[in-house]
Parts: structure tokens; C-alpha cells; sequence
């Protein structure tokens, strides 16, 4: 069997109105002199004040750098700047892209990486993978986060759309565990058995209780299972307990139409297409996402029936070396407009 490596974050603090301490846990990680602070406006907007006053307080030098895109373009200025920095630590601060191009940065330069999300829209936040447009239209492997800050009370201000992305992202769990159990047992692929076990789990317990949170979401049991989606592609050495032809329908639609809905939304509903094709219940996957706001037809993203067609017809092609129910399952255009209909996406 072939060894691969568990890289997980050594520490992870979840509070409430805690983002003033981030400068304590900052120096209990790593001790860091000083800091490159990498996200966007409105963010920078929220927390500045806080974050800057803390560092200041635990004499941490910081410079604060503006994340714009998240395309391949944008990440190599960003990373220019930082290189300058000198600094000892990355910290990415915000929602995907943020967060994507500081850890992509960190793993390039070689320094550590923390994570504070601002919002629960993905398992990125504590995952070793980045989605960065460029040339692999599909996520690409970078550091696991050496340390992870969250401050519910930031999350819960977070647009409610977010949440909802991220419970998408979750149902992807589903789909993805059920492609790598299709990859080992037609292929011969390694399956880690805990790692699958994990990312299940982490998508169980949210549909298992969505049904509460049509008018108060759990913001801290969501994003728990976002984090602990994350670990289990740590733990893995991969992301395929989190990531399947889902994913991959995902990225299809990027490629062909960038900017149609969020990463989340899109992989809900290709995680109900695909379960379908799995025989898996895919009712109940549609069935969670609207107990979170979350869409579950195509018209509610403006994604078009022509593009998704095309999207389920060339996803595997995006990265035909891992095996999931679309290596199995030939689609074509016809045959998706039928999925589609037929799970009511369409």
C-alpha cells in the first residue's frame, strides 16, 4: 500500500465574540514576530479594528494585504507583496477566496498558515486544498491550516446564503464517499475507511437536523462539520472523502460559465443528480438543502439547462484519472436534461 502523508491542523479554537484574542492564539501556535493579514474590503471592514488592536497588544507586527479574485493572476501579485513581508506566519481572513489565497501563498512560500473564516460557506477553511482559477479547473492541493480561529458571532452576521452554500458543500459528502467506494472497489484505489467514515458523518449530522434550522440555523454545528469535512481530506491525504463527480459538475460549470451561483449551491445539486445515479436517496439530500434555504433547481442559480447539460457531459473529462459513477455512467446531453428533470433540478 502506498503511504501518504496526515497533514492536520495542530489547533483549532471555536468561541463567540472572541475575535479580539486573536493575538493570544496566535503567540500560544506559533509565536510569531510577525504576520501577513491576507482578505477582502468588507471583511478587512469588520474585523480590522479588532484583529489589528490584538496583534498590537501581543506585539505582532502585521501588514494587511487586499485579496481581489481568486485567479491564478491575482494570487501571484498577492503573493509579491507578501514575499516582501517577511513575515513568519499567513493568515487568510474571510470566505473562500481569502482563505484559498493565503493558504496557496503560505504553501508556496513555505510558511505556516491560520485560518479565520468569516463565514461557513465551505470545508476549505480547515482543508489542505485550494480552489484557484488557473489551468486545472478543479482543486488543487496545498497546507493543511497549522491553526484555525473561529468567531461564531462573525459567522452569524455572514449573509444567510452563505450558510446555506456551506451545508451544499456538505451533501457533497454523500456523493463523494459513495465515488470513492465505486474507485475501490472497480480500480482498486486506496479507501480510508475512518476518513470516509468522518466526512459521512459530518454530512449526517446536519441533515439530521436541518429540519431545525429553517428559522435558527446552528452556525456552531455547521461549521464544525465543515471543519471536521476538512480533517478527513487531511487524514485522507486526498479530498476524495469530500470531493466526487459533484465536484466535478462544479468545476464543469465554472469552466463553461463562471460567476453561476456558489461553490456550495452548485455542489448541492450536483450531489442530488448524482445520488440518483448512485441509487443513492436523493430526496433527502433535496430535502435538507430547502430546510436550509439552500437551492435545489437550477433556474434558482441562473444556471440554464444548456449549460448544465454540457456541464454532466464533460465533468469527468476534467479530471478522467479519478474514478467516480461518471467514469461508470457515460453521459451525454440528452441523458442529463433527463437527470435533471427528473430530480426536479430541471
Amino acid at each position: 500500500m502506498a503511504s501518504h502523508i496526515m497533514e492536520l491542523p495542530r489547533k483549532i479554537l471555536i468561541g463567540e465574540n472572541n475575535i479580539s484574542n486573536i493575538g493570544d492564539f496566535l503567540v500560544d501556535l506559533s509565536d510569531p514576530k510577525k504576520v501577513s493579514l491576507v482578505s477582502g474590503d468588507k471583511v478587512r471592514k469588520i474585523t480590522d479594528k479588532k484583529i489589528s488592536a490584538s496583534l498590537s497588544d501581543s506585539k505582532i507586527k502585521y501588514v494587511w494585504h487586499k485579496s481581489t479574485s481568486n485567479d491564478v493572476e491575482a494570487a501571484k501579485k498577492t503573493l509579491v507583496e507578501i514575499k516582501k513581508d517577511k513575515s513568519d506566519l499567513i493568515i487568510g481572513i474571510g470566505g473562500g477566496r481569502s482563505v484559498d489565497i493565503a493558504k496557496m501563498i503560505a504553501f508556496t512560500l513555505k510558511k505556516s498558515f491560520v485560518s479565520i473564516p468569516t463565514s461557513a460557506s465551505h470545508d476549505g477553511i480547515a482543508s489542505p486544498f485550494v480552489s484557484i482559477r488557473g489551468d486545472k479547473p478543479y482543486s488543487i492541493i496545498a497546507t493543511a491550516p497549522l491553526g484555525v480561529f473561529v468567531d461564531i458571532a462573525i459567522l452569524k452576521k455572514a449573509p444567510r446564503r452563505l450558510l446555506a452554500s456551506g451545508c451544499g458543500d456538505l451533501m457533497a459528502k454523500v456523493t463523494a464517499v459513495r465515488d470513492w467506494e465505486l474507485a475501490r472497489d472497480n480500480t482498486g484505489e486506496y479507501f480510508g475507511t475512518y476518513a470516509a467514515n468522518l466526512a459521512s458523518m459530518s454530512a449526517k449530522i446536519v441533515i439530521d437536523n436541518s429540519k431545525d434550522f429553517r428559522k435558527n440555523p446552528d452556525v456552531r454545528m455547521i461549521v464544525e462539520a465543515l471543519i471536521s469535512s476538512g480533517v478527513a481530506a487531511c487524514i485522507a491525504g486526498s479530498s476524495r472523502p469530500c470531493s466526487g463527480a459533484e465536484h466535478l459538475f462544479s468545476h464543469a460549470v465554472d469552466h463553461l460559465k463562471p460567476g453561476v451561483g456558489l461553490h456550495g449551491e452548485k455542489c448541492g445539486i450536483g450531489a442530488i443528480l448524482i445520488a440518483k445515479l448512485q441509487g443513492q436517496d436523493w430526496k433527502k439530500i433535496i430535502k435538507m438543502l430547502k430546510n436550509v434555504g439552500a437551492p435545489t433547481k437550477a433556474k434558482e442559480i441562473g444556471l440554464d439547462h444548456e449549460i448544465l447539460a454540457r456541464a454532466l457531459t464533460i465533468a469527468q473529462s476534467l479530471r478522467p484519472e479519478r474514478y467516480t459513477i461518471l467514469s461508470k455512467i457515460k453521459m451525454n446531453e440528452v441523458k442529463a436534461i433527463e437527470l435533471a428533470k427528473s430530480t426536479g433540478v430541471l
